[in-house]
């Protein structure tokens, strides 16, 4: 598989997320991005803007196992990962597999549950596997995590710990619809739900092979120090009390390599990595009390890092392109 096929593909499965959610065309495109960068994708926004939407979109538009899990505060780690249970006739423990078990994993309202809960996702979602009493279980592949969460200053929520935002690799907010998609939105889900006649119109092998394909897309050394360098500048911001993390390194060189696959490149350039560092970079950073007391977000932190950073310079042809 090639480039024009990856194309092919990613054309419909956008063209069939894009049925149900109006107006988004660049929420969905992280989302395909993150897919193909095999990252987890954190949505986060308040209620009613189709958060769970999109992710159970792109669930149902993939051929594969899928499982969706409403976070409470009475959910139990056990409900996420699993547990041993005792067989009677055989004498013995069964292990029963919880929700994570499966491709893509919907995870709704992420932060309405309890943090011991939250924590329950950190193996799984870091080295694809669940341990349970010294045993550990592979989960599937592809395997991604989509979740939603709601914003932190609404009733009844916990904030997500550090170490649980730094293993989604992209948080983006899908923002209320112009009034002309909302107005679209009327007849499209004023009748029926959109999402009963959605069909999966890719197959999970197809997604691993694009996968395998986006791996081998080709970044150069100055691109990559481009990349290195824009991270270890929000470790020294006067403005922020915790930068990004290595692990922050990588999901951006990752997520770089997707989005120029999906543009029909080999190679990636700095603007893949300016277009993708607010989305991959922004929630794993704490500002200052002084940073949020002058109403400074991280969003604007990292908008400003990306126009202060100089650029590299292209080496025989476009900066990073081979030759």
């Amino acid at each position: 598989m090639g480039l024009p096929e990856l194309a092919a593909v990613v054309d419909r499965v956008r063209a069939n997320v894009e049925s149900v959610i109006e107006g988004k065309p660049e929420a969905v495109r992280i989302a395909l991005t993150v897919l193909l960068a095999e990252g987890h994708l954190l949505l986060e926004d308040v209620p009613g803007v189709g958060k769970t939407m999109l992710a159970k979109a792109l669930a149902r538009s993939v051929d594969c196992t899928v499982r969706r899990i409403q976070f409470t505060p009475d959910l139990l780690p056990s409900d996420v990962t699993g547990t041993n249970i005792y067989d009677q006739q055989r004498h013995d423990f069964e292990f029963r597999p919880g929700a994570i078990f499966a491709q893509i994993v919907v995870g709704d309202e992420i932060n309405r549950a309890s943090p011991k809960t939250q924590s329950a996702l950190l193996e799984s979602m870091e080295e694809r596997q669940v341990t349970i009493d010294g045993t550990s279980y592979e989960l599937p592949s592809p395997f991604m995590v989509v979740a939603t969460q709601n914003p932190v200053e609404m009733e009844g929520t916990y904030p997500l710990p550090e170490a649980q935002r730094d293993r989604f690799m992209a948080r983006i907010s899908i923002g209320y619809p112009s009034p002309e998609a909302e107005f679209a939105m009327l007849d499209v889900h004023g009748g029926a739900n959109p999402l009963d006649d959605l069909q999966p119109v890719a197959h999970a092998a197809d997604i691993l092979k694009l996968v395998e394909l986006v791996r081998t897309v080709h970044i150069a050394d100055p691109v990559r120090r481009y990349a290195v360098d824009l991270v270890g500048a929000t470790r020294t911001s006067p403005e922020l009390r915790l930068g990004a993390s290595p692990r922050a390194t990588l999901h951006l060189v990752r997520a770089a390599r997707a989005a120029a696959a999906l543009d029909g490149r080999d190679y990636v350039t700095p603007d893949d990595i300016q277009r993708l560092a607010v989305p991959v970079l922004a929630h794993r950073l704490m500002p200052t009390a002084e940073t949020q007391l002058g109403r400074r977000s991280a969003e604007q932190i990292v908008t400003d890092l990306v126009a202060r950073l100089p650029l590299p310079r292209p080496q025989g042809g476009p900066a990073g392109r081979r030759g």
